[in-house]
């Protein structure tokens, strides 16, 4: 799995993205569960997630960020990129972000996509 870490932090939230290649649903599973091994990432207050698989289309987990799943099927639709789960964790700082949680997760998949 590759891990960026923390991409960018507001009002105390933090936001990290990590993804890796996966074939199915028990992938997804499988790599979830390896990330959050990492104590950190299990503590994390969101784990949102989205993939396009070949074989059974789009699947995503919003993980309590309710609409965050849907923004990286999205980019992942846009780039035609299949096969390939993106995570993008959020540590919630105390202060809610509204629409600018949107923009956090659009960034973090972006660095992750401009890393491949």
């Amino acid at each position: 799995m590759k891990r960026l870490g923390h991409i960018l932090t507001d009002r105390g939230s933090k936001y990290a993205v990590s993804g890796c290649p996966v074939a199915s649903r028990a992938d997804v599973d499988a790599a979830l569960k390896a990330l959050k091994r990492d104590r950190a990432y299990a503590k994390a207050t969101h784990n949102t997630w989205g993939a396009i698989l070949g074989t059974g289309g789009p699947i995503k987990g919003d993980d309590g960020e309710a609409g965050a799943g849907m923004v990286i099927l999205r980019m992942l639709e846009r780039e035609g990129l299949t096969d390939h789960l993106i995570i993008v964790t959020r540590w919630y700082g105390g202060k809610h972000l509204g629409g600018d949680r949107f923009r956090h997760v659009q960034a973090c998949v972006r660095a992750y996509l401009d890393g491949l």
